[in-house]
């Protein structure tokens, strides 16, 4: 049986920038399951009628097809159940929370200070599709919504929990990471693989659980390929 995840990948088929599919691909890793990650382009949304959705991640595991990222999560938590990544309860509403932080503290800080960047790195085929979507979304051109002295500003301020917690412990989970750590970490890999901005200082606590989490599962988000390795890309 093949495991697939579709993933969203950009001007090279090995970048692989969405946060919300290193989400799943840490939680995969997590509880050493295999699966092949397939690319998938922002307009290619015919590719994924089989799953009746039109976004990334989807995950066909046999017979199962879940789509929405925290929902994979709960799906290999329940069908996997050696070592949870967001557990059953009380752990598992901590988790939520951590999604909704992630999501509307966190994204749109760096959204702010990166998507021009990250426009670069859409596959030009799909950059009229994401410029149109977003600045509908926004309310402005990309160009007018883009200030990274204002993201840095609010991202700056959104990361005061995590530098609570960090203080510490390792990780928002405790002494290893898990769902906590997933669900915030896939933002800070989407700006890892489109930009080369400096979100936090190094002597951030948030830095070194940004460094401890790229060498988790042999490496995984320190060996993803990003925009600055691609020879004439980044700008």
């Amino acid at each position: 049986m093949t495991r697939v995840l579709y993933d969203l990948c950009g001007i090279d088929e090995g970048l692989r920038f969405s946060p919300y599919c290193w989400r799943v691909r840490y939680a995969l890793a997590h509880k050493g399951l295999e699966a092949e990650t397939r690319p998938w382009y922002f307009t290619e949304k015919q590719a994924l009628a089989f799953a009746e959705h039109d976004k990334v991640p989807v995950l066909v595991d046999g017979d199962e097809v879940v789509t929405d990222s925290y929902e994979i999560l709960r799906y290999l938590d329940r069908t996997y159940p050696e070592a949870p990544v967001l557990g059953e309860g009380l752990a598992e509403a901590r988790g939520r929370f951590f999604k909704h932080y992630a999501e509307r503290a966190i994204a749109p800080a760096m959204m702010r200070t990166i998507v021009m960047d990250l426009l670069n790195a859409i596959h030009p085929d799909d950059r009229a599709y994401f410029r149109e979507t977003r600045e509908k979304r926004f309310g402005r051109t990309l160009e007018e919504f883009h200030s990274p002295a204002k993201g840095l500003a609010q991202l700056d301020a959104a990361l005061e929990p995590l530098r609570g917690q960090l203080k510490t412990s390792d990780f928002l989970d405790g002494r290893a990471p898990a769902g906590a750590d997933y669900l915030v970490f896939g933002n800070f890999m989407w700006a890892r693989c489109v930009s080369s901005a400096d979100l936090v200082s190094n002597a951030d606590p948030v830095y070194g659980w940004i460094e401890r989490m790229l060498d988790q599962h042999d490496g995984l988000g320190r060996k993803a390929l990003r925009i600055t390795d691609i020879e004439g890309a980044y700008r």
